[in-house]
């Protein structure tokens, strides 16, 4: 059975059918890092600056996209954070109280957006955090996608992420996994 109709089967079973149509439909053809996040953007209803897209390589996770973290810096998979956690545990989470969580908040003081026309005055703090390993057929890790909403504080960031919203980013990282974008260099 492919993974396609492991996945299906699965939505079937929870009752929940995401459209994950627009996100497939990209990846059929050659596209970049910037126009899956943007698939993914409005997929959960968040600006395209909440989406992170990380590719593992030798060790480190790197930065794919927002364009502006590309130079920033990496994140060694030894390290405490979150998306080491996620690549390390194979394991998808929700952090409804990110802000709460101990992380390193170096990446959240890049100003990002800069070429996209949104408004760069002051970056916004991370509130609320999905991160979904990408896994390939092998059960080889990929990347990390993680999906974030921002705010000064929480109540200005949005709905709490749900377990429906986790599944779907699950569902899209498997999309991910087959794709040109997470195997490129």
């Amino acid at each position: 059975m492919s993974r396609n109709s492991q996945i299906s089967n699965t939505t079937k079973n929870a009752g929940f059918v995401p459209d994950l149509s627009p996100l497939e439909h990209l990846l059929d053809q050659d596209v970049t890092a910037r126009q899956v996040c943007g698939v993914l953007a409005k997929m959960f209803q968040v600006q395209q600056t909440e989406v992170a897209l990380l590719r593992l390589d030798r060790g480190l996770l790197q930065f794919v996209y927002p364009d502006e973290l590309r130079t920033a810096g990496s994140i060694p998979i030894s390290s405490s954070s979150i998306a080491a956690h996620t690549a390390i545990s194979k394991k998808s989470e929700i952090f409804n109280n990110f802000a709460r969580v101990k992380h390193a908040s170096i990446f959240e003081t890049v100003k990002l957006g800069t070429s996209e026309g949104v408004d760069t005055s002051e970056p916004l703090p991370i509130q609320k955090l999905m991160s979904a390993p990408v896994v390939d057929e092998n059960h080889r890790v990929l990347g990390v996608i993680q999906i974030s909403r921002k705010g000064s504080e929480a109540t200005f960031a949005g709905a709490d992420f749900s377990r429906e919203d986790l599944h779907e980013l699950e569902m899209a990282a498997g999309i991910l996994a087959g794709s040109t974008v997470m195997r490129e260099s």
